[in-house]
């Protein structure tokens, strides 16, 4: 198989694959409609494998399509930034890039993104701060942060990464044992594990963040590091209010079970904070790039 004739195709098939839809592809690409149906055409007779379906909504990928498609989305970029720094006159970024980053982001979205970002740059040394707190850009001498929760006023730019919701879970020995949840006023009734920052009123919302309202609880624990309270609850200790994009895994595994499914708790603001005023350095800017892709890859396999 002749990797060099295909990659063409891979990055055609990558654009129908995003926008599924060859019209919107031929559009972006320039070509023709039928063009781009002969190259798709080409790749699956070269792989022996069908990759798309069409259908009267568009285009559904195949399961080697999918597969496919999350080993080659990041080809159309990595090629436009390597055809961009050999018409660029300017030197390679070196040196530390220090970021502070919250603790839970780490494993699918920032450890991802940092790791393509070396691979791009690799003159670049990351330095990482875990910590959920606030961190000061200058006074901690710190690149870019992420932060999510409320902006403080400061003079820092502040890029928005995306929005993460919280849904109600336990495990399915704990249910068993307890009386069920049907209603929220329910509650009440239940053991309930906080997170770092859940206080004794939670604020709750329908799926569409709408119709807010608070609603006191009384804590049976509580723990600083989101893996320990994962873990209280993995262990019958009671229900919690979590991030959902954390317990997909326990979810499909059924290690958990979503409480009061039509119910969310706050949806919580994501930003990439930077101090730069004019144009950015091209690794931080990368780096915004990929914290996005991978945080939007990863909410999507929530909804």
């Amino acid at each position: 198989m002749n990797s060099v004739k295909l990659a063409p195709l891979l990055l055609i098939f990558v654009e129908v694959a995003n926008k599924r839809s060859f019209t919107e592809a031929a559009r972006k690409l320039g070509l023709s409609k039928s063009a781009i149906s002969q190259q798709i055409k080409r790749l699956e007779d070269a792989l022996g494998q069908q990759l798309l379906v069409r259908n009267t909504r568009g285009v559904i990928l195949t399961t080697v399509g999918e597969a496919l498609l999350a080993r080659s989305e990041l080809l159309s970029e990595q090629l436009s930034l390597t055809l961009k720094e050999l018409e660029s006159s300017k030197a390679q970024p070196t040196g530390k890039f220090k970021i502070s980053i919250p603790p839970f982001l780490e494993k699918d979205i920032v450890i991802p993104a940092i790791s393509q970002l070396c691979l791009e740059f690799p003159g670049i040394t990351p330095e990482v701060v875990v910590t959920g707190r606030w961190q000061d850009l200058v006074e901690h001498e710190l690149d870019a942060a992420v932060f999510g929760g409320d902006l403080r006023d400061c003079d820092y730019r502040a890029l928005s990464i995306g929005k993460v919701a919280e849904i109600f879970c336990a495990s399915p020995r704990y249910l068993q044992r307890h009386a069920p949840v049907k209603h929220l006023e329910q509650l009440s009734e239940h053991r309930i594990i906080a997170t770092p920052w859940q206080h004794d009123e939670l604020q709750l919302f329908d799926n569409n963040q709408t119709n807010r309202r608070l609603f006191c609880v009384t804590h049976s624990a509580k723990a600083t590091s989101l893996t320990t309270i994962l873990e209280m609850a993995l262990h019958d200790m009671g229900i919690v209010l979590f991030p959902e994009f954390l317990v997909q895994t326990e979810l499909m595994q059924q290690r958990l079970v979503r409480v009061l499914p039509e119910i969310q708790g706050r949806a919580w603001h994501f930003y990439f904070l930077h101090q730069y005023q004019g144009e950015k350095p091209k690794h931080v800017s990368r780096f915004y790039e990929l914290l996005k892709y991978y945080f939007d890859k990863t909410i999507a396999h929530c909804s």
